[in-house]
């Protein structure tokens, strides 16, 4: 079961709610669509996190399975005058996809010296705020560990 991030899950972390502790935060920023509900709990088995906690966030609403979560984005956005804006979000969201496991480890990769730019790069929930982050990851990351996430966000074949 692939687990994601709620918007209330999203806000909840970055109001850093107190029934999301350290180790669940942790958990917490693994969900991403892509990684499994095993493979999460065998990272963070270190921490102390067990099944019942994760579920415990899928109860709250705060993570769901990649399936609902795209059914309830597609009921929301059931309007027949938004099918137009569709295609530019579809490719717009592939290249999120691709480019927010890379800014993910880009900014990961730095460190304390890019917490805060990769809390943001984790808090930032589609391709435009990727985008709107994109400056601050090249400062920090440098030009070299930069140019595959720009080739992800910014190329047509990415």
């Amino acid at each position: 079961m692939n687990l994601v991030k709620t918007p209330e899950g999203q806000q909840a972390f970055k109001e850093r709610h107190a029934d999301l502790s350290q180790r669940l935060r942790s958990a917490f920023l693994l969900f991403d669509g892509h990684r499994s509900l095993v493979q999460v709990l065998e990272a963070t088995s270190a921490l102390g996190v067990v099944k019942d906690d994760i579920l415990a966030l899928v109860d709250r609403g705060w993570l769901a399975t990649r399936e609902s979560s795209a059914a309830a984005s597609a009921s929301k956005s059931g309007s027949p005058s938004l099918a137009p804006a569709e295609l530019g979000l579809d490719v717009g969201q592939k290249r999120y996809q691709k480019a927010y496991p890379m800014a993910v480890s880009i900014t990961g990769a730095l460190g304390l010296k890019g917490f805060r730019l990769n809390l943001a790069v984790e808090a930032a929930m589609g391709y435009e705020q990727l985008v709107e982050l994109a400056p601050r990851i090249r400062d920090a990351a440098g030009e070299k560990a930069y140019m595959p996430l720009h080739r992800a966000l910014f190329e047509a074949d990415a």
